[in-house]
């Protein structure tokens, strides 16, 4: 065996190399499927949700999705738009991003009527639970850095998804507000 063939076989087996390459592309969770079971941050590293577990015996959720806390669009539209909704009262509802838990707990607290709305925010530090919806983006260039939710919104009744939105571009505000999802 080569001296490069085995370097890379090494290297391979201690996960540099570990990315798998599918011919097909990734299914983006669809009607009918359950929530991946995904150990989010509430307000702090040490206070875990796992989103499957509390939407497991809700009758209807929604989970929002948004590519930055903090970001024009998300803090000015997006959010407020399900803050202020009427139905918001008695949907219990998520708002994910890929964020550390300090950015959602400051961003939740910056947001008016958030608190009594109910909303709560969750962080997917790592991007874990973007990647298994297959809701993640890489925006290597520009202001989002690298790997983000794209904008999306689910429903989920009784433990099924029964709705699934995104924008087309990842970011835009125009098939994900809370008038089109609740």
């Amino acid at each position: 065996m080569s001296l490069l063939r085995t370097s890379l076989l090494r290297q391979s087996t201690r996960g540099v190399f570990a990315r798998q390459f599918h011919s097909s592309p990734a299914r983006l969770i669809a009607v009918g499927d359950a929530i991946p079971s995904v150990e989010l941050k509430e307000d702090s590293p040490g206070n875990v949700v796992n989103i499957a577990q509390e939407i497991a015996g809700l009758k209807k959720a929604v989970i929002v999705g948004v590519p930055a806390a903090f970001s024009p669009a998300c803090s000015a539209t997006h959010v407020p738009g399900y803050i202020s909704h009427k139905a918001i009262a008695e949907t219990p509802t998520f708002v994910i991003s890929v964020n550390d838990p300090f950015v959602t707990k400051a961003w939740k607290e910056s947001l008016e009527g958030a608190k009594e709305a109910g909303i709560r925010f969750l962080a997917d530090p790592t991007g874990e639970f973007a990647k298994k919806m297959s809701m993640d983006f890489a925006k290597s260039v520009g202001i989002f850095g690298t790997l983000r939710n794209k904008r999306y919104a689910v429903v989920v009744e009784n433990g099924k998804v029964t709705k699934v939105a995104s924008e087309p571009d990842n970011t835009g505000v125009k098939e994900t507000t809370a008038e089109k999802i609740l």
